[in-house]
């Protein structure tokens, strides 16, 4: 029986995509395979067909040698993308060892990343905090071990801490930058974000865009609430939305990741 009668997913389309994905990469990586898992909104129940992409980690066994491997992973992820299949271009994952994905470690070596159809050699940001939190505890195994037996327990404490320096680190450069919004999809991914933003650094636990945005329907003030509505409705091939807003809605959230940062500023000092 073919993995896609099995389905990782509800979804034909996405199952045909990464069973495409765990072929192609055993291939190319022979005995270096471990693993290939599944996480984002689709390991949090969230998936959306009308925005969201299929996040996907392969787990290696070891350190890959990339000056070897990276142009013929490269040539690999092409082929997929060229394949014809409806969700081929809508991968995007990492490449991590078993070592490295214990725990997050910033400094690390660059890590082989698939984002945007383009495939590039990258450092780990700190949302691989809350990656690493979300495959422990809702990641979808499609092939190798249990992913929860090869990541280490993260608390809230580096969750918050994840959301607060991964918003103030983005965002704080481009809180004026109307462009940075218009292509499409990008202004209400940003809304949701800041939802989901919001809402940990409130509960010190991750949520799903579609949950966040509905705290914060509730929790915040209601000049949000037109912008987060449209943002939850929007899909492909809609105009982009309100830009001014957004940008407001960024500022607003920086203020409160601010506050955050002094916090832990703070606690780190009495230490």
């Amino acid at each position: 029986m073919p993995p896609s009668a099995i389905g990782h997913t509800p979804y034909p389309y996405v199952n045909a995509a990464v069973d495409m994905l765990l072929t192609e990469v055993k291939a190319v990586l022979g005995d270096y395979f471990l693993g290939l898992y599944l996480h984002g909104s689709l390991a949090l129940g969230d998936f959306d067909p009308g925005h969201s992409d299929i996040d996907f980690l392969v787990v290696t066994s070891r350190r890959l040698p990339v000056k070897t491997l990276f142009p013929d992973l490269e040539a690999m992820h092409l082929r997929i993308m060229r394949s014809g299949l409806k969700w081929a271009k809508k991968l995007e994952g990492a490449y991590l060892s078993r070592k490295a994905l214990l725990r997050y470690k910033p400094g690390r070596s660059k890590i082989p990343y698939l984002n945007g159809g383009k495939f590039f050699l990258t450092t780990e940001g700190i949302d691989w905090i809350i990656n690493r939190h979300i495959l422990r505890e809702n990641g979808i195994t499609v092939a190798g071990p249990p992913i929860r037996s090869l990541i280490a327990p993260v608390n809230q404490e580096e969750i918050r801490r994840a959301v607060v320096e991964g918003i103030w680190t983005e965002w704080r450069l481009k809180e004026d930058d109307r462009d940075w919004l218009k292509p499409p999809g990008h202004q209400p991914f940003v809304v949701l974000t800041n939802c989901r933003a919001l809402y940990t650094m409130k509960t010190g636990t991750v949520a799903t865009k579609t949950v966040s945005a509905r705290w914060a329907l509730k929790a915040l003030e209601s000049e949000w609430t037109d912008l987060i509505r449209a943002a939850m409705e929007w899909h492909y091939g809609k105009p982009t939305g309100d830009i001014e807003n957004t940008l407001r809605m960024m500022r607003y959230t920086l203020e409160q990741a601010e506050k955050y940062r002094g916090r832990f500023s703070y606690r780190q000092r009495s230490l």
